[in-house]
């Protein structure tokens, strides 16, 4: 084993010391670290050991002087500072986020649409991120786009149909979750899989989803009904819950949409028939109330989701 040489090895540490303290005076030339050593109340020993740290912290602050966003951040972690803190005597460096880092943060964490069997990724779904490269679109982006422009005082909703997989649904969840930030209550159900939860929740009579679901299908702020079309009709489906919550949306004026493979007129024909019988005059009233709260349009385009 090879022995060291304590005299060398004292040498060697008070070489280094000394340049150290060489690149700390050096350093203490400049105003704005001077300023943050300072801060800190350091002392030569103690701050000569951070120099490199400080002043990565003092030229991380520089940059962030006169920036104007996140996109044009010239730190190597974008909207982060790397700064020190005084921890039992040492200093302990950690990347704290900027003012627009921050503004970052809160703004994806502000509540979005509240989705019912839907997949996760409508959740995320922002109007940003909209492809608006398909022309047969443009109509339809046109619309949310005013509509997101003028809510309140627009509200009349849309009545989205077309084909498979188009991208009905998330054209609508996106705009929904731009509106709930700005603290309106948005709901999006997938409408199958909420029948079949009302239905496993009707007759228990200490369960109190089904009155807690209806009261909110009929009262938020923003509905999105999707897929409606897909399910399989009952009178009570059709007249006590969808005509139900329609009836109090019309009343009270409260944006409606609703996505569907169905045209409205083929909706009217899937609504009439039921296991038991043939109502046109029932399915005729759904049609009317739907036709009370949306505009109609149709999106024929490729399937996204292959």
């Amino acid at each position: 084993m090879e022995k060291m040489d304590c005299k060398k090895e004292g040498l060697y540490n008070a070489n280094l010391n000394d340049l150290l303290y060489k690149d700390y005076i050096k350093a203490m030339k400049d105003e704005k670290f001077k300023k943050l050593v300072n801060s800190f109340k350091l002392d030569d020993k103690v701050g000569m050991k951070y120099t490199t740290k400080l002043e990565t912290t003092v030229e991380n602050l520089n940059n962030c002087e006169n920036c104007p966003g996140l996109t044009a951040c010239k730190n190597s972690v974008v909207g982060c500072v790397y700064y020190p803190k005084l921890i039992n005597g040492k200093l302990e460096f950690n990347y704290v986020a900027c003012k627009y880092k921050n503004k970052e943060i809160a703004y994806e964490s502000i509540k979005r649409a509240k989705m019912f069997g839907l997949s996760n990724d409508l959740k995320n779904a922002k109007m940003s991120e909209i492809d608006i490269s398909d022309k047969k679109r443009v109509n339809i982006i046109k619309y949310l786009k005013k509509f997101f422009d003028k809510y309140p005082t627009l509200k009349k909703g849309m009545y989205l149909h077309g084909s498979f997989g188009s991208g009905k649904t998330y054209l609508i969840a996106a705009l929904f979750n731009e509106l709930a930030k700005k603290n309106y209550n948005a709901f999006v159900v997938y409408y199958p899989e909420l029948l079949s939860t009302l239905k496993s929740t009707f007759d228990k009579f200490e369960d109190t989803t089904y009155s807690d679901l209806m009261y909110e299908l009929k009262n938020t702020d923003l509905l999105l009904i999707d897929d409606i079309g897909a399910e399989t009709v009952t009178s009570w489906s059709r007249d006590e819950v969808l005509g139900t919550i329609l009836q109090y949306r019309m009343e009270n004026n409260l944006a409606t949409f609703f996505t569907s493979n169905l045209t409205i007129e083929e909706l009217e024909s899937h609504l009439s028939l039921t296991k038991n019988s043939i109502d046109k005059v029932k399915s005729r009233r759904i049609i009317e109330r739907i036709k009370q709260l949306t505009e109609d349009y149709e999106l024929i385009s490729i399937n996204r989701r292959s």
